[in-house]
């Protein structure tokens, strides 16, 4: 498992900041508080960030009366990028290679994540990538093999990325390609709503993976996610959540397609926080 004690503390600093935003009485963030400690005393070898993610939201939710504290952020997320959509789509038109310059804004995307912080610059953040090598890169072997596969399964991850996930599958223009968002809230993870708000439905087959984390998590996902994992050719995952979740868990051909923003997966990758990374583990295993 990609996780150390270092997790605890930036669970800690988040939700500090989200029992703020619910105005909680004074009592009850005490209540929380120890709510939280006591689920991590209670974690074993095979801690899993995005589960204890997610064992924490539902236990915040007993506290408020909000089933979705990241609603109105999830729709100002997916309308920012929606008013950007036309441009994009012409920048990845104009390019000198399309797909390579959807893959990177689809990676920089992957910088809207309420889970991490709030405060974030999308079109800094498009800069840097259009103009930075890949901490690890095997976009090359993942080109090749969207040309190949028969089933290509794209996990998505957060509100306002899915829109630029949607140019990148609109570039690939794989026929068989599915879609996957969570199965029901958490955080600003994408569910059928936001998939339909955005039209994604006009490009790929959505379906959802039947669980509340923000991850894929193939034990707790739904029989029919399942199968349709394992029958797929190869599977396109973004975000660091996916990683969490999905690493070391599948022998499937996985592309991991993330923005690196903390300091235990930069670790664990060997690469810089804030780095863009195309990783294929296969592909680091065959070279050691």
């Amino acid at each position: 498992m990609i996780s150390d004690y270092r997790c605890f503390f930036c669970f800690a600093r988040a939700f500090e900041k989200i029992i703020e935003k619910e105005n909680l009485s004074t009592e009850d963030k005490g209540y929380f508080t120890r709510d939280m400690a006591d689920l991590y005393s209670r974690i074993d070898d095979n801690f899993s960030a995005p589960a204890f993610s997610r064992d924490l939201h539902a236990i915040l939710k007993q506290y408020t009366s909000n089933s979705d504290p990241y609603k109105e952020a999830k729709r100002i997320s997916n309308d920012m990028v929606l008013s950007m959509y036309s441009n994009l789509k012409n920048q990845i038109k104009q390019s000198d290679n399309p797909f390579d310059t959807a893959l990177r804004l689809a990676i920089a995307g992957n910088i809207i994540d309420f889970a991490v912080s709030d405060n974030f610059n999308l079109q800094e953040t498009i800069d840097k990538v259009l103009h930075s090598d890949f901490a690890i890169d095997h976009s090359n072997e993942l080109k090749l093999a969207l040309s190949k596969a028969k089933t290509v399964l794209y996990l998505g991850d957060n509100a306002g990325e899915i829109v630029i996930d949607k140019l990148f599958i609109e570039n690939i223009m794989h026929p068989n390609l599915f879609y996957v968002v969570r199965g029901a809230l958490v955080i600003n993870e994408i569910k059928m709503d936001d998939s339909n708000y955005i039209g994604m439905v006009k490009v790929a087959n959505v379906v959802s993976n039947g669980y509340d984390a923000p991850s894929t998590i193939l034990d707790r996902c739904s029989p029919e996610f399942k199968v349709l994992f394992q029958q797929a050719d190869l599977i396109i995952s973004k975000g660091q959540g996916n990683l969490e979740g999905l690493l070391d868990k599948t022998s499937k051909a996985v592309y991991y397609l993330l923005m690196v923003k903390c300091d235990v997966i930069a670790d664990f990758l060997s690469v810089p926080v804030n780095s863009f990374v195309v990783y294929n583990p296969q592909f680091i295993h065959a070279i050691i």
